[in-house]
């Protein structure tokens, strides 16, 4: 099907759903261009997790009283609704606190296999010193710091698959790297700084062909374009509830099933378990395995109603939506005098992110000005530092959009940076 037989999204009459959007600010009306940080949350969303807490709550998994049996019901069936979102099923989604929590058990649960920790089956992931772990120029800290970590506690190496000057990985760079010695591949499938899909299946491709495992940051594309997780091939991923109209403290990190059963366990405690002795205990399976202690359940609950307005909306649809909107938004940007667009790649996929800066005006200085005309952008390193660096920068102004994004949002940004030099006195 063509981009152009897909059903259009009404951005207009979507905003409705936001309770939030219903507002001003400073006097101007809200014009909300941040959810690649922080997604706002449709009414239904907020409903199912208030009809949680007042009608439902209890702890899941332990009780024999109605509450309990009823709390344990919703708690599974969101991990079904979040687990088909991706292509998944149910045993293999595990919940988290968000992607960061989510990547660091992957990397712990590896030291942990590298320590002689857990079943036989985990020394498959054990790393001995001059192994390789492969990420990428573009990740944020929380795909990048973990696995330096692991490197400084294993010895293992870390290498980084550089990005050109168009914000496009070197896949030759990528082939070059990835070889005998690499036993993990860790990257974003979209970047939250250029909003350019990379090339994941081809970065899969490479790794299986040398045995390594796969790591997948999809917080900026699981809320934004079609995911089919084992259609990708990837062994792990994660994504944040936040980043996708659901609320905080919730995530999920997929994973395949012989990858999840032979992993050890990161966190201990209650919940996790068979049988404990004062001496030794025996585990779940996954993803019970990774999941002790209490639970996000109400977020859970309200990711699933996240999971479903997203399903209703359709993903193919909301990502035509947010490519065109993009494009107007790139195109408006690029047209700015004293303006420089980060990963301007002509013809590259991607979702509706564009980062920027404004020649001889602070980043910080922009989102202000911006949001006196009710404009909320984010500012900073967006937690990738290193990339900034590769582009000669400390911050830079990201705007990014969503299903509720309208073509008149996109003019307001255009015409309010195109503003912000004169009203600087940096104008040429």
């Amino acid at each position: 099907m063509s981009t152009t037989d897909l059903p259009r999204l009404d951005a207009a009459a979507l905003r409705a759903d936001f309770p939030i959007l219903d507002q001003s600010i400073g006097g101007e009306r809200l014009v909300y261009l941040d959810s690649a940080a922080t997604s706002q949350k449709p009414r239904e969303v907020v409903d199912a997790e208030v009809a949680f807490l007042t009608r439902a709550n209890s702890a899941v998994h332990r009780g024999a009283h109605t509450l309990a049996a009823e709390a344990t019901e919703l708690f599974e069936d969101a991990r079904t609704a979040v687990a088909g979102f991706v292509g998944a099923e149910p045993e293999n989604l595990v919940w988290t606190s968000g992607a960061t929590m989510s990547l660091n058990l992957v990397a712990y649960a590896i030291g942990n296999a590298t320590a002689g920790r857990g079943a036989p089956a985990s020394a498959r992931f054990a790393l001995e010193p001059g192994d390789e772990i492969v990420v990428t120029e573009i990740e944020h800290h929380a795909n990048l710091i973990p696995w330096q970590e692991l490197a400084a506690r294993t010895g293992a190496v870390l290498r980084h698959i550089p990005v050109h000057d168009d914000g496009t990985l070197d896949m030759d760079a990528a082939a070059a790297l990835i070889g005998e010695r690499t036993r993990i591949v860790a990257v974003t499938h979209v970047s939250n700084v250029l909003g350019i899909v990379n090339p994941v299946a081809d970065l899969v491709a490479l790794a299986r062909a040398v045995g390594a495992l796969t790591v997948l940051d999809a917080c900026q594309s699981a809320p934004h374009l079609p995911l089919d997780l084992p259609a990708l091939g990837v062994d792990l991923a994660a994504f944040s509830g936040h980043k996708m109209m659901g609320p905080y403290g919730v995530g999920a990190l997929y994973g395949r099933t012989n990858v999840l059963d032979a992993l050890p366990a990161f966190l201990t405690g209650g919940s996790m378990v068979t049988t404990v002795t004062l001496d030794e205990s025996e585990f779940l399976p996954a993803p019970q395995k990774f999941e002790a202690g209490t639970q996000p359940v109400s977020q859970a609950v309200a990711l699933a109603a996240a999971a479903r307005y997203l399903d209703r909306l359709g993903m193919a649809a909301v990502h035509a939506h947010e490519r065109e909107i993009g494009r107007r938004m790139m195109s408006g940007l690029r047209g700015i005098p004293g303006v420089r667009l980060l990963g301007d790649a002509d013809g590259a996929e991607r979702i509706g992110v564009a980062s920027f800066e404004v020649e001889g005006v602070h980043a910080h200085d922009v989102g202000q000005f911006l949001d006196a005309r009710g404009i909320a952008v984010r500012v900073g390193h967006h937690c990738a530092k290193p990339l900034h660096a590769r582009f000669g920068l400390t911050a830079s102004v990201r705007a990014s959009a969503s299903v509720f994004t309208t073509e008149d949002d996109i003019d307001a940004l255009i015409d309010g940076v195109s503003a912000v030099r004169a009203y600087f006195g940096v104008d040429a």
